[in-house]
């Protein structure tokens, strides 16, 4: 767990204080430039478990400050690691790490969820209230730039398109490659506002998504996609691929 590695990088910066004030020897000791090497990895390896938890975001979700006053108070805790008396050296137990360590993730990402859900009702509904913006009964919002043709998907049918995808902020998390080949999707296997957008125009046709959270994916942590996200799509469908009826009609009978 990473918890756990965080623990032992605090040992192992253990080790390398306990090197100092050794007596003279003829085994050469490491040098600055070994010394600096390994401490900045020491701190790429912090840096790992602060991205990889998402605390790089926003630099106000740590306090740096504790940060050294935890790694001091383990260098020069007493006592063999794990140990009543090794654990009494510390301000809060090491054993309740991960408790602690759950416990404000999960508050920090229900917190998180609920301000980027009423940031986006509040994007949506300026865009709405601006006008040239249609809305589906869902919630779903667009805004179509070229109809396409006649031929338009069904929910189950198949989608061959250029596309863009932003945060409202502008922040891009996935594109097609302009340059190269349409992007196929099936649209029983895409996001709610997705499958139903793709239905309101044809081949040729250019439409821009504006999908909430709840026809997105939700509370969910998708990376980039944070909890409760409403996102921006920009589509040009080059081709639409048409269910077989043949399957069509070997589902439903299934079903």
């Amino acid at each position: 767990m990473k918890t756990l590695k965080f623990i032992a990088i605090a040992a192992a910066a253990a080790l390398l204080a306990s090197c100092a004030n050794t007596p003279k020897v003829e085994a050469p000791a490491p040098t600055n430039a070994e010394i600096d090497s390994v401490s900045y990895l020491i701190g790429v390896n912090f840096g790992y478990f602060i991205k990889a938890n998402n605390f790089a975001d926003k630099l106000g979700d740590l306090n740096f400050s504790q940060i050294k006053k935890g790694m001091e108070a383990f260098i020069n805790a007493k006592g063999q690691m794990g140990s009543e008396e090794f654990n009494a050296c510390f301000k809060i137990n090491p054993d309740q790490m991960n408790e602690v360590f759950n416990n404000y993730i999960t508050k920090r990402n229900a917190y998180t969820a609920a301000v980027n859900l009423a940031e986006g009702q509040a994007f949506l509904e300026k865009l709405y209230n601006k006008g040239g913006i249609e809305k589906t009964e869902s919630g779903l919002l667009y805004e179509i730039i070229e109809e396409g043709n006649e031929v338009k998907a069904a929910a189950t049918d198949t989608v061959w398109c250029h596309y863009k995808g932003t945060l409202i902020d502008g922040t891009e998390f996935d594109a097609s490659d302009a340059e190269g080949e349409p992007v196929q999707f099936t649209l029983d296997r895409v996001i709610a506002g997705w499958t139903e957008g793709m239905q309101l125009v044809g081949e040729g046709g250019h439409i821009k998504l504006y999908v909430p959270a709840e026809l997105a994916y939700g509370e969910r942590n998708m990376g980039q996609i944070k909890p409760n996200s409403t996102l921006i799509f920009d589509v040009t469908i080059t081709k639409v691929g048409k269910k077989p009826v043949e399957e069509e009609a070997a589902e439903e009978v299934a079903e």
